[in-house]
C-alpha cells in the first residue's frame, strides 16, 4: 500500500506501529525488486557512480531497517530475498556480482549495512551460507580493510565490517580497527563534537555517523575494548546535551548541511541512544524525540505514488540534492529503525512518551560555531551559525552551510540561477553585487568567534571588501550587525526567513522601516536598525522548488541599499514565527557605539565589545 503523498495526521506510538511503518516502506521496495536479482532500480536519475552501483546501494540501505527488525525477533519473508541478493552480489562467478572496488568507491559506503547485520545477528546471520558463500562474502567485504577512502566518517564503515566479522566468527583484523579509530581521533574537537574530517563541517554526519556508529561499536564490543567504549559513550553523552536543541516540540529538526535527503536519519542518534541504553535523558523523552520526528516526516509528501522515498527534503526536489544521491540514497533514513532491535519488553517501548523538555535558551556551541535558540514553547527553533563551509563544494554548499540562520519551521532556499536576486537565495544572507545583478555572499570566513550571546565572523566577498558580522540572539528575534569596508560601490540585499508566497506588508512606525510577510505557513519580518543610512524595504519572490520545505514560490522580506566606497554599518532585526505578533513593541533596540554594541530586548540587555 503506497504512502500518502499529502500531509496528514499520523498515529505512531507503539513498537507495532513503527514496525508497520517500516514494513510498508519495505513492501514498496519489494515491488521494485525482481526475484533473483542482486539489486533493484528505483528511478532514472543519476549519481556520480553508475546505475549498477546505485542498484546495490538501494538494496543495501534497506538492510538498515531489516537487520534491526530481525535482531528484535521479527520475522520477515523479505529477508530471504535480500540474503539471496547478497550471495549473488558477492560471488565473482555470478552475473550479478557487485564487482571489485576501487578508491573512494560508493560500494565501500554500503558495506557498513552488511557489517551491521553480521554484528547484530552474529553466527545466525550466516545460517544457510555454504563455506564458499561465506568465503565470497568475507573476501568481498574485506576489500574495505585496505581501501583508500575519504578521511572522514567513512572510516567507520571499515570498523563496522571488522566488527561484523568478529561477531559472526569470520577472520577479522584488530589493527584495521585501531588504525581507523586513530585517523578519526585527529578530528575530535572536544565536548562531544567531531568535524567530518580535518577542517570539515559539523553537521548531521556527527550525529547520524560518528556517534551512531560509535555507540554501536561501544555496545557490541564494549567487553573486549572497554576503554574505547567508555570514551565513545562519554562523548555521546556530552553531544546529546547539545544535540537535543536541534529538535522542535512538534518533531521537526533544523535542516542544515548536506545529505538532507536522508531525512529520518536526522534523529538516528537518538535511536542509538535508546538501543545502547546511554545514560542521558529518560526513555520517555528519547522516545518522544524519535516518534514525533517520524510522525512529522510521515505527514509530509515525501513518497511517490508507489510508496518509494523520493529525492528531496520535505517534498520531492532534485534541485537540492547532492551529486552522490541516487534514487536509492534516501533509504539511509532507515538508520532510525535501530530501535526495532529492542524487544517490546524493553523499557524504551514500555515508557510513556514525554514531551520535549524545557531547555535553557540560547545555547552556544563553540565547537560547532552555532547558537541554537528555542522560542517560547519550542514550536519554532532556529540556529545562528558562522564559519562552516563544505570544502568539497557540493551542490548549493553556500545555502546549506553559510547562511546566518536556519529554521526548523522555514528551512532555507537554494539558488536557482546565477543572475538576479530572485534566484540568489537571499534568505538569511547579506548579498552584495557591483550593480550587475550577480551577487556574492558569505562563503569562507577569515575569522569566527563564538560567545554565549553572539557570534562574530569576518569574511571577504572580494579581496578589497571586508565584512565583519555580529549575530545576536534575542528570543524570537535575532539581530545582525555588519561593518562593511569596501573599495568599490556595492548594491546590498539582506533577506529574512523565507515563507510561502503572500502579499508583503510594509513596517513603518517611528524609527522602524521593514517588511513583513504573513503567509500560510508562518510570518517572516525584517526591520532595519541602521542608524545613519536607512535601507529600503521590499520583498522578493523566488521560483517554485527553491525552498526545501515547500514547493510553492517563496517570499523573502528584504532590505536593500547602495553602498559607496568606504566604511558602512548595517543592522537589522529578523524574526520568523508561526503567527503574527506585536512586532513594534518586541523589536530589540540597538545602539552602535565606538567601542561596543548595546542591545536591549524584552529578554535581556547585552553589551558586545567591538574588539575585532
Amino acid at each position: 500500500m503506497p504512502m500518502s503523498k499529502g500531509k496528514k495526521s499520523i498515529s505512531l506510538s507503539s513498537r507495532q506501529d513503527v514496525v508497520a511503518a517500516l514494513t510498508r516502506m519495505l513492501n514498496a521496495l519489494d515491488n521494485q525488486f525482481p526475484a533473483g536479482s542482486a539489486g533493484f532500480s528505483l528511478g532514472d536519475t543519476c549519481a556520480h557512480y553508475g546505475a549498477e552501483i546505485a542498484e546495490m546501494e538501494g538494496l543495501s540501505r534497506a538492510m538498515w531497517g531489516i537487520f534491526p527488525l530481525l535482531a528484535g525477533g521479527e520475522s520477515t519473508a523479505l529477508a530471504d530475498k535480500y540474503i539471496a541478493a547478497l550471495k549473488q552480489g558477492t560471488c565473482p562467478e555470478s552475473d550479478g556480482y557487485w564487482g571489485d572496488t576501487g578508491p573512494y568507491d560508493q560500494r565501500l559506503v554500503e558495506m557498513a549495512a552488511w557489517g551491521l547485520g553480521l554484528a547484530l545477528l552474529q553466527e545466525e546471520s550466516l545460517t544457510g551460507f555454504s563455506a564458499r558463500e561465506r568465503d565470497n562474502l568475507h573476501r568481498w567485504l574485506n576489500q574495505i580493510t585496505e581501501a583508500r577512502m575519504p578521511d572522514s566518517n567513512w572510516n567507520y564503515f571499515a570498523i563496522l565490517v571488522q566488527l561484523g566479522f568478529k561477531r559472526a566468527g569470520l577472520p577479522w583484523d584488530q589493527q584495521a580497527i585501531d588504525h581507523r579509530f586513530t585517523l578519526m581521533e585527529a578530528y575530535y574537537l572536544g565536548e562531544g563534537w567531531y568535524s567530518d574530517g580535518p577542517g570539515r563541517p559539523k553537521d548531521y554526519y556527527i550525529s547520524m555517523a560518528f556517534h551512531f556508529y560509535g555507540l554501536i561499536y561501544a555496545t557490541l564490543n564494549g567487553k573486549d575494548d572497554p576503554e574505547r567504549a567508555r570514551i565513545l559513550r562519554e562523548r555521546a553523552v556530552l553531544f546529546a546535551e547539545d544535540f537535543i536543541y536541534m529538535s522542535a516540540a512538534g518533531g521537526e529538526s533544523i535542516p542544515f548541511g548536506r545529505s538532507l535527503t536522508y531525512r529520518f536519519a536526522m534523529v538516528a542518534f537518538w535511536s542509538a541512544v535508546a538501543w545502547s541504553e546511554l545514560p542521558v535523558l529518560n526513555p520517555g523523552i528519547v522516545k518522544g524525540l524519535i516518534l514525533r520526528h517520524l510522525r512529522w516526516w510521515l505527514s509530509q509528501p515525501i513518497f511517490d505514488r508507489d510508496g518509494i522515498l523520493t529525492l528531496g527534503f520535505a517534498y520531492p526536489n532534485l534541485a537540492m540534492c547532492e551529486d552522490y544521491n541516487s534514487p536509492g540514497s534516501p533509504y539511509w533514513a532507515l538508520k532510525v529503525f535501530l530501535i526495532l532491535a529492542l524487544p517490546e519488553s524493553h523499557r524504551f517501548w514500555q515508557a510513556e512518551e514525554a514531551p520535549l523538555p524545557t531547555l535553557a535558551s540560547p545555547r552556544a556551541i563553540p565547537h560547532a560555531q552555532q547558537i541554537l535558540v528555542h522560542t517560547a514553547d519550542a514550536r519554532h527553533v532556529y540556529m545562528l551559525t558562522s564559519g562552516q563551509l563544505e570544502l568539497n563544494n557540493y551542490v548549493n554548499t553556500e545555502a546549506k552551510y553559510t547562511k546566518f540562520a536556519y529554521s526548523s519551521r522555514f528551512g532555507f532556499t537554494i539558488e536557482r540561477g546565477r543572475y538576479g536576486i530572485k534566484h540568489a537565495a537571499c534568505d538569511s544572507m547579506l548579498l552584495l553585487s557591483e550593480g550587475d545583478d550577480y551577487f556574492r555572499g558569505r562563503r569562507a570566513c577569515d575569522e569566527v568567534v563564538v560567545q554565549e550571546d553572539h557570534i562574530f565572523s569576518r569574511w571577504s566577498p572580494w579581496r578589497d571588501v571586508q565584512v565583519s558580522t555580529w549575530l545576536i540572539p534575542c528570543g524570537e528575534w535575532h539581530l545582525r550587525v555588519h561593518r562593511i569596508q569596501t573599495a568599490r560601490e556595492l548594491h546590498s540585499v539582506e533577506g529574512g526567513f523565507a515563507v510561502m508566497k503572500a502579499e508583503p506588508q510594509p513596517l513603518m512606525q517611528g524609527r522602524f522601516k521593514g517588511c513583513l510577510v504573513a503567509a500560510e505557513n508562518g510570518v517572516s519580518a525584517i526591520v532595519d536598525l541602521s542608524s545613519h543610512q536607512q535601507r529600503e524595504a521590499d520583498c522578493v519572490v523566488t521560483p517554485p522548488n527553491s525552498s526545501i520545505m515547500f514547493a510553492e514560490c517563496a517570499a523573502i522580506p528584504m532590505l536593500h541599499h547602495i553602498l559607496p566606497a568606504g566604511e558602512h554599518w548595517l543592522a537589522c532585526a529578523v524574526q520568523a514565527s508561526l503567527s503574527p505578533n506585536d512586532f513594534y513593541s518586541a523589536v530589540p533596540e540597538l545602539t552602535i557605539e565606538p567601542e561596543c554594541l548595546r542591545v536591549k530586548s524584552k529578554e535581556h540587555n547585552t553589551i558586545i565589545t567591538l574588539a575585532h
